[in-house]
């Protein structure tokens, strides 16, 4: 942090269909781009976003939360409606604030909630098109929910994440579900991570998987949901997901779901992060 800045932490929700994800691109469209280009209007100086989730294209975001070196005299009572006023309404800032200068979107977080959201009807909804899965077949939620509960506690999720490539290094740590890192990709990446929550509920017809964990490699979520609805469909036994978490084939996995039906709803950080 130079001289005459604050650290400012901004609480996030967007739209993704109409983004290349989150990180920020020159050459296509994503959330940290739009958000950088209206911060630099409004602060006339140059900015660097670090983000809680590092999110896909498609994904979608009602908890983001960014944090961002701005000059201190900007006033940050009124940036939120001034981000909105250029953002929105596919990018919405729900708050801003001044934090501690330690306080890190990424490594001060202590755990990430995502869901998943299906449309399960015979017919499409025009207005979930962009937000839900739509599986026409019939799910039976129960084994879904017995699958789920295996995923609890510390596991090692290599069949459910993509590995980074020997010489990518943007990919060497996975840290939150389509989300990267800079580790020295020369390191071993380890898909062990620390799972709170996983439950599936139905409400009529629509059918959501709620995850938290203390972090999530890329694609993992997607992956493990792909596996739940083959599992809800019939195709699979729930007795699969620790037999795929035990061997750690990723290929033995079913397809992964689709982008627009995930959210990252919320970010936990400790009181004394902020």
């Amino acid at each position: 942090m130079t001289t005459g800045s604050r650290r400012a932490r901004l609480l996030v929700a967007y739209d993704g269909s109409g983004f290349h994800g989150f990180a920020l691109n020159r050459d296509v469209p994503t959330v940290a781009g739009s958000l950088t280009e209206a911060l630099e209007k409004i602060t006339q100086s140059e900015v660097r976003l670090v983000a809680a989730g590092r999110t896909d294209a498609g994904v979608h975001a009602r908890g983001q939360v960014v944090s961002v070196d701005l000059p201190s005299r900007v006033k940050i009572e009124s940036l939120a409606k001034k981000l909105n006023a250029l953002c929105g309404p596919q990018i919405a800032v729900r708050d801003a604030r001044w934090v501690s200068p330690e306080f890190h979107a990424r490594f001060s977080a202590i755990w990430r909630h995502y869901r998943y959201t299906i449309l399960n009807a015979a017919t499409p909804d025009p207005f979930l098109a962009s937000t839900a899965w739509h599986v026409h077949s019939p799910l039976d939620v129960r084994p879904m929910q017995l699958a789920a509960d295996a995923v609890m506690g510390e596991r090692d999720f290599s069949a459910f994440c993509r590995k980074p490539e020997p010489d990518d290094s943007d990919v060497a740590a996975l840290d939150c579900d389509d989300d990267v890192a800079s580790t020295p990709a020369s390191k071993p990446v380890s898909m062990k991570r620390f799972v709170m929550q996983a439950n599936w509920r139905r409400q009529d017809d629509l059918v959501t998987f709620e995850v938290r964990a203390n972090a999530f490699c890329h694609q993992m979520v997607r992956s493990l949901v792909g596996t739940f609805v083959d599992i809800g469909l019939g195709r699979r036994p729930p007795s699969d997901m620790m037999a795929l978490i035990r061997s750690g084939r990723r290929a033995d996995a079913s397809q992964i779901a689709p982008p627009h039906g995930l959210c990252l709803w919320e970010v936990g950080y400790p009181a004394q992060a902020e």
